[in-house]
């Protein structure tokens, strides 16, 4: 069984079509890398397999179960995790705060309007757990606001690790980050244990590539390439629409 199928997966936005037919099949435990140029309908992709847009066709499958038309809020209830593109964090609010809140959308406890989440010592003792993963607990009682910008992307990870997701989406997790925060996420993410499938949006091929296992290659909306890594950076097409040579 795939932990997650994409099968002709299509969306369009008035008369412009940013994906085209796509279609994934991705094995439990998997490191997958989907890269393409801008505009290729990477985001847009991740977007439709979380909920947040509805396709116009096709259907995504999470270990079996079809997902197609279920709502984007009960599919981290499923086992589904992202991180976003752009970082999405309350800045005034602590580390272990924001973390706590990422907890709060999967407890019963957020239908209670009075409810203190700096109590509810099961999810806290669960937030500083997934800051911990990523070097963070040190730090869990810092603002957001003072933190580096590495650290926040840390801080994306442990919130989506929080939710003990089975798919984890990651969204260019190494965008503008140093030579030393790459480290400290790369770090992080290959920690991350097998039972927790990984597909990443990433442009810096050098660490993506070290990551991947294997490679979807989106162009225009479309799948033009897929398989290994020798096998998509060796495919001319890749190197005509991506590499550049």
């Amino acid at each position: 069984m795939s932990a997650l199928a994409v099968k002709d997966l299509s969306k369009a936005f008035g008369g412009l079509k940013v994906t085209r037919g796509v279609s994934l099949d991705i094995a439990p435990g998997e490191r997958r890398l989907i890269i393409g140029p801008n505009g290729a309908g990477k985001t847009t992709l991740f977007n439709l397999i979380t909920g947040e847009l509805t396709p116009d066709s096709g259907s995504i499958h999470l270990f079996g179960q079809d997902i197609t038309k279920t709502p984007s809020r009960q599919r981290p209830h499923l086992g589904m995790a992202r991180t976003y593109q752009i970082i999405t964090l309350f800045a005034r609010d602590t580390i272990i705060h924001n973390v706590l809140l990422a907890l709060l959308g999967l407890s019963t406890a957020r239908w209670n309007p009075i409810t203190d989440i700096k109590h509810q010592g099961h999810l806290v003792e669960h937030g500083r757990a997934a800051l911990e993963r990523v070097g963070l607990a040190a730090i869990a009682e810092r603002p957001l606001s003072q933190t580096s910008y590495g650290e926040r992307r840390r801080v994306e990870i442990a919130m989506a690790l929080a939710q003990n997701p089975k798919v984890l989406l990651l969204d260019e997790p190494f965008a503008g980050l140093s030579i030393d925060e790459r480290r400290d996420v790369h770090k992080c993410l290959m920690a991350i244990p097998r039972d927790v499938t990984i597909v990443m949006i990433e442009h810096n091929m050098d660490v993506a590539l070290e990551f991947a296992e294997r490679i979807t290659l989106l162009h225009f909306g479309e799948v033009i390439v897929e398989g290994t890594r020798a096998e998509v950076v060796d495919n001319p097409r890749t190197r005509e629409v991506y590499l550049g040579h």
